[in-house]
């Protein structure tokens, strides 16, 4: 992807946020960056292109992090995975309001395929549960969805400084996380990425 082609994603992540995919003109992205509206063609088809391909590389790069927990023990996975999505939510919380709101405006093809991607990316964080002992991957899948459902949605509502948000999610996804563990038997501190006998 060029350069250009990454500062019109960013701008139209911004507008889309703040208007809606349908309040946005090409004319408006063009104007973010300092080009006329018919420039937008030069790197995307269409409006519906420039959001399938900004959804795409988004969980793309959810995903990359998740595989890079590979070699990590189970614990040091959720540690990393938490880490991960908190940065996201907090550095890119536009493109948290667009996936959920404006995914259905993207190409089937491009929903099939974020919803594939995200999928995969799930079952990281189930699979570092279930090494752990978790044997109910359906609880395990609900859990995971509602801890990262917590990261995303606190930003929206941040009054702390970022360090300190950071912090506060980090140590309230781990909670929760523990807690499940606790609930299904699993004796861990994932602080100290040990199991505990």
């Amino acid at each position: 992807m060029s350069p250009r082609s990454a500062e019109m994603m960013a701008a139209a992540a911004r507008l889309f946020a703040a208007k809606g995919f349908y309040g946005v003109t090409v004319d408006d992205i063009g104007a973010a960056v300092g080009l006329s509206g018919p420039a937008l063609y030069h790197h995307f088809s269409s409006k519906e292109a420039l959001l399938g391909e900004m959804l795409v590389t988004v969980s793309e790069e959810l995903l990359a992090r998740a595989k890079e927990t590979e070699s990590l023990s189970p614990t040091g996975t959720l540690r990393h995975l938490v880490a991960g999505q908190i940065t996201f939510s907090l550095d890119q919380p536009e493109l948290i309001t667009v996936h959920h709101r404006d995914l259905v405006h993207a190409p089937e093809a491009v929903q099939r395929g974020v919803r594939h991607l995200q999928a995969e990316y799930v079952e990281y964080w189930v699979g570092a549960l279930c090494e752990l002992g978790v044997s109910n991957q359906l609880q395990a899948r609900a859990a995971v969805h509602a801890v990262i459902g917590l990261i995303n949605s606190t930003p929206f509502s941040m009054r702390l400084t970022r360090e300190a948000m950071f912090h506060l999610l980090r140590e309230m996804s781990i909670g929760a996380l523990s807690a499940f563990l606790i609930d299904n038997g699993v004796a861990v501190d994932p602080f100290l990425e040990q199991q505990v006998v």
